[in-house]
């Protein structure tokens, strides 16, 4: 069975935090690896952090737990740290809920059915506020040149990947993870799974959400992170991404936890 390593980054995020770790204890899989890097909070998050590792110290219930409180550079710093700190066959970042209880299963059942060109999977989100749903995102398949991406907070990806690729650029501000995720998907060999289900709630107000001013350095990176991988036709992807996101996100209404396990 492979391991898999969900890493999670914090930063003074006590009342949120529970969540997380609720959902990643309630996953049925029987071999999580957390790796929680936790950027020095001063709100009590390491008082969170110290009684989930305590509860799983034994290392009987098949999760383990390894974290760290330290001064970083920001969120892909962070990411970078955990990425270095984890043992994982199957890594990726959780920094939000898991909806479903098989959501990791999920996810690495449908890496081992991939094929040998499959190097992770990935799924559909939704994004919260609270319990009320404020966005779907279906993302389904594509290639990037069409303005297609996974979404990052439901992206497992095979250690090699990491391996063969390196991690986070942090001269990003908002758009490292697209840049990583652009670096190895342009080679079309790559592919991933795709899980048409919705298995992660993502926490709304997000590092690439957070306003008009955050949304144009987001598109100046994006379009900066095609140019730098020698994707070709770069404005004319970015302009294709752009109008795909704005199709694919929708207002919506009801119970975020309801819909999740739908």
């Amino acid at each position: 069975m492979w391991k898999v390593s969900l890493l999670v980054t914090t930063y003074n995020v006590r009342e949120v935090l529970p969540i997380t770790l609720a959902s990643i204890e309630s996953q049925d899989y029987a071999e999580i690896e957390v790796v929680i890097v936790d950027g020095a909070s001063a709100d009590g998050t390491t008082d969170v952090i110290r009684a989930f590792a305590g509860r799983h110290a034994s290392f009987g219930d098949g999760l383990s737990v390894r974290w760290i409180s330290e001064p970083d550079h920001g969120l892909y710093d962070a990411m970078n740290k955990a990425y270095a700190l984890c043992t994982g066959d199957i890594v990726a970042v959780c920094n939000d809920r898991l909806c479903r209880e098989d959501a990791v299963s999920r996810l690495v059942r449908a890496i081992e059915e991939g094929g040998p060109k499959c190097v992770g999977a990935h799924a559909d989100l939704v994004y919260v506020d609270g319990e009320r749903i404020v966005r779907t995102w279906r993302m389904g398949e594509g290639k990037l040149s069409q303005g297609w991406m996974p979404g990052h907070p439901t992206l497992f990806l095979k250690r090699e990947v990491y391996e063969r690729y390196g991690c986070y650029d942090t001269g990003y501000v908002c758009a490292a993870d697209y840049e990583f995720m652009v670096r190895f998907l342009k080679d079309e060999n790559n592919r991933l799974a795709y899980v048409p289900e919705v298995l992660i709630a993502m926490f709304y107000g997000g590092t690439s959400n957070a306003g008009l001013r955050n949304y144009l350095v987001s598109f100046r990176e994006g379009y900066r992170a095609l140019q730098k991988n020698g994707v070709r036709h770069p404005l004319a992807v970015t302009v294709r991404r752009t109008f795909r996101v704005l199709g694919q996100f929708r207002k919506q209404g009801g119970d975020a936890k309801a819909r999740g396990r739908a």
